[in-house]
């Protein structure tokens, strides 16, 4: 009976290991893979303006998973010291809280999630096992605490006056990499207004509506009903205009896209996606879509995965940048890579020399370039910032 005992407490002990030391790193390893692609030969002249760009990406996951910001990783896409490498200025980091299981870009419902498995293995607090408002604190004391241990090379951006300290520094030689905090899909909210402003208070800047599934504020693209704002929705985007917060349309139904756009007084975003006329599929933007962010002073970011540019080449990128740029202008354009956001891409964060060399293969300039790699959005994030009465 004893040694029965012991050979049962042996297998917990081997399940425990295999699901909570195991099992979080494995599953991260199956979602954000980088695959080599065709990249283009970046010439010494697109280094040395590479290395004069201040960039901005409006859109990574890597929060959700559990390994260090500060250490270069051997799995995912963006770390600090990827960051750094690739010359990143300012990375927005995404508080993922909920997605649905059999995951898809046409129609899920809110019933299940996967998320709630994810916290449990990677022992994070109970508290956020069955909250998602708790989820998304989390997310914000993580990167607070990778700020606080990175010797001053992370810092967190809650305000104009930091970004632009954080940007007269890396102008001055300095290899520092600045962090805000974006939501993506307010139901993190769990259904009450006074949330936001909590959310706000642990540094969020910028969220997005919906995810992958209609919710208390807004339907989605990838939803069963795909319906518009709801009133709650309604006075979310308001609230978000006057604290400070920048709204994001990515992964919103066409109808809440409208109608966002619509009652927008500030501009607005897609942090991360593509263009329906350069990759035809349901969540990325059309062109009259398109002009509706543009004619609210908006900034659309270009992702770097299939889905988003039907490529994992850079020159896809800058396809879809240049469509963009062609429909509304330069200044309505950037990048949104989704990095560590279950995608596979053809390079990680180290490698955006690529994407510099593809927009200067296409003919932009290098005024152009600086703009689409941060310039738009770092002026677009530097005053979305700014609350108003």
């Amino acid at each position: 009976m004893r040694k029965w005992l012991w050979g049962l407490a042996a297998l917990l002990l081997l399940a425990a290991i295999g699901f909570f030391g195991i099992a979080p790193a494995y599953v991260e390893s199956g979602m954000n893979k980088v695959v080599p692609t065709t990249l283009p030969r970046v010439t010494a002249q697109t280094r040395a303006l590479h290395a004069s760009l201040q960039i901005a990406d409006m859109h990574g996951d890597t929060l959700l998973w559990r390994r260090s910001l500060l250490d270069r990783g051997t799995r995912g896409q963006v770390d600090l010291p990827r960051l750094i490498e690739g010359n990143v200025a300012l990375q927005v980091f995404s508080s993922v809280t909920k997605t649905p299981k059999g995951q898809n870009y046409d129609s899920n419902g809110a019933d299940t999630d996967n998320i709630t498995l994810l916290t449990v293995a990677q022992l994070q607090p109970p508290r956020t096992w069955n909250s998602l408002l708790q989820r998304s604190l989390w997310h914000a004391a993580k990167l607070d605490r990778a700020a606080a241990g990175s010797e001053g090379r992370l810092r967190v951006i809650r305000t104009p006056a930091e970004l632009d300290k954080l940007l007269a520094e890396r102008a001055a030689g300095r290899k520092v990499v600045g962090g805000m905090l974006s939501i993506e899909g307010l139901q993190d909210l769990e259904g009450q207004l006074a949330n936001l402003d909590r959310l706000y208070a642990a540094g969020f800047r910028m969220a997005g509506l919906a995810h992958f599934f209609d919710n208390e504020v807004a339907g989605s693209m990838h939803g069963v009903g795909k319906g518009g704002l709801t009133p709650l929705g309604v006075q979310v985007v308001r609230r978000m205009e006057k604290i400070g917060m920048i709204v994001d349309i990515a992964h919103s139904s066409h109808r809440s896209v409208a109608e966002i756009l619509k009652m927008a007084r500030r501009p607005v975003v897609s942090s991360h996606g593509g263009v329906q006329a350069t990759c035809k599929v349901n969540r990325n933007l059309t062109d009259a879509e398109i002009r509706g962010v543009a004619k609210t002073g908006g900034v659309i970011g270009i992702g770097y995965w299939d889905a988003a540019i039907c490529s994992t080449a850079p020159e896809a990128i800058a396809r879809a940048i240049l469509h963009v740029r062609d429909l509304v202008g330069i200044d309505h354009v950037g990048l949104g890579s989704d990095f560590d956001g279950a995608v596979t891409t053809g390079f990680d964060t180290a490698q955006l020399a690529a994407v510099t060399q593809a927009l200067v293969d296409r003919g932009l300039t290098p005024d152009e370039i600086r703009k689409v790699m941060g310039g738009n959005v770092l002026r677009l994030l530097r005053a979305g910032m700014v609350g108003r009465p």
